[in-house]
């Protein structure tokens, strides 16, 4: 994935600056990196300096993995829902509001994975609309890829200088040639009443429990042992809650499923 190709870039510029090396750099040298607040990536420099070691780039170095075990607060698929149901109707919302956030609480996708996208990660097949999130394509349900041609067709940021044409980025930023930023997308979310942090998270146990880990190891672009974790926490005490509250054919628990979402997990 790209934000994995710039966090490796990111760590060994930085490495660089100091006059270090993977070969030369000592886990006092990574701590200190890791407590710069100002760093990015930090998870996926994680995956970067556990490769490097096991590859012999680098010695006696320890990132420590955080294993995802459960959601950050109570589960609210009503809201999941009834969130992605505003967003794929709700017209008055910024079209790259709504498919940022319609990313985030479908495909538990990351915002430093979402501000990484670009034109190139969308495929048009005739009707058919797919986007790269991990290491295989994904469909988009029809009304979501309305969307996206839509994004794909005026996509704009605020940069004077350049074209359209010129900017690679789905979501370009301020800056010209840069993307917008993880930190003015989380804002931008919060403003729609898009929560990044718990609908992800939402959005994460909820494939977990309804995606085969090969799947959602390829949507998401983690290892295979990762997305079989996610699965396992997922049959913790909460999804007996889950069962007993969604019922099949329904997406909430209270009413069918609303038909513009109808196949979005048979399409994953």
């Amino acid at each position: 994935m790209r934000c994995h190709v710039t966090a490796a870039n990111n760590f060994l510029d930085w490495l660089g600056g100091e006059g270090l090396s993977l070969g030369t750099c000592t886990q006092t040298d990574l701590e200190r990196w890791m407590a710069d607040p100002t760093v990015s990536y930090r998870d996926e420099t994680g995956h970067f300096v556990r490769w490097s070691v096991q590859h012999r780039h680098a010695r006696d170095l320890t990132y420590g993995t955080v294993r995802w075990t459960g959601p950050l607060s109570t589960i609210d698929s009503e809201k999941r829902w009834a969130d992605a149901r505003r967003l794929l109707n709700d017209n008055m919302v910024p079209t790259p509001d709504r498919v940022a956030g319609l990313r985030l609480i479908l495909y538990a996708q990351k915002i430093a994975t979402i501000s990484q996208l670009t034109v190139d990660d969308v495929d048009f097949d005739g009707d058919t609309v797919s986007i790269t999130f991990g290491t295989s394509p994904v469909v988009l349900p029809a009304p979501l890829a309305t969307l996206v041609r839509e994004l794909v067709a005026t996509r704009r940021g605020k940069a004077k200088i350049g074209t359209q044409e010129d900017a690679p980025w789905l979501f370009p930023g301020g800056q010209p040639g840069r993307p917008l930023g993880d930190y003015q997308i989380g804002q931008r979310l919060h403003k729609i009443e898009i929560r990044p942090k718990e609908d992800r998270s939402t959005a994460l146990f909820t494939l977990a429990t309804e995606v085969p880990a090969a799947i959602l190891a390829r949507m998401l672009g983690v290892h295979i042992k990762v997305a079989v974790q996610w699965q396992q926490a997922s049959g913790g005490d909460w999804a007996a809650d889950v069962s007993r509250r969604s019922s099949p054919g329904t997406a909430d628990g209270h009413g069918p499923i609303d038909p513009k979402l109808k196949g979005f997990y048979s399409r994953m």
